[in-house]
């Protein structure tokens, strides 16, 4: 994963990093991001986010303390807001999304600002499927999408 950490010590983004994937520096949700402002990046998260991250692949979290600053549109940031009340082990649809944020005939910009999600994992972007239930797109791929939805719903059945 690769990690980026503004001046005031808070995740601004969180992307991975793998041979089948283009530069994560180079993501979509990156490109928000003003210039002369200080930022830190990194091929490795910061402890306190590794060691999150950490615990919930080892089934001993569920949801994340961490200072978060995403930069994006007042659009996408109302829908990451609503992306991080979506319960561990759930899942909605874009058109679910959309309503939640107020706006019901928005899940295609839902689903184009969730996938504008500049913090994988921690912003649960993988949480949201389409209205047939199938899986669709996913910045790290629908493979890790898949992986992640069953890594939590397993996860709720693990005595």
């Amino acid at each position: 994963m690769v990690s980026v950490i503004d001046e005031d010590r808070a995740l601004v983004a969180l992307n991975f990093e793998a041979p089948d994937l283009p530069d994560p520096l180079q993501h979509q949700s990156l490109r928000h991001l003003k210039q002369g402002v200080d930022l830190e990046w990194d091929k490795a998260p910061p402890e306190d986010v590794a060691e999150q991250l950490s615990a919930y692949f080892k089934r001993e979290r569920t949801d994340f303390d961490l200072t978060l600053a995403p930069k994006g549109t007042p659009f996408q940031q109302k829908v990451w807001t609503a992306l991080q009340a979506i319960p561990y082990g759930e899942h909605i649809s874009y058109g679910e999304l959309a309503r939640r944020i107020g706006n019901p005939k928005a899940a295609r910009g839902a689903g184009s600002a969730n996938g504008a999600n500049p913090i994988a994992i921690i912003i649960p972007c993988h949480r949201v499927i389409g209205a047939n239930g199938k899986l669709t797109g996913y910045a790290g791929g629908v493979h890790r999408k898949a992986a992640l939805l069953d890594h939590e719903q397993n996860a709720l059945f693990t005595w």
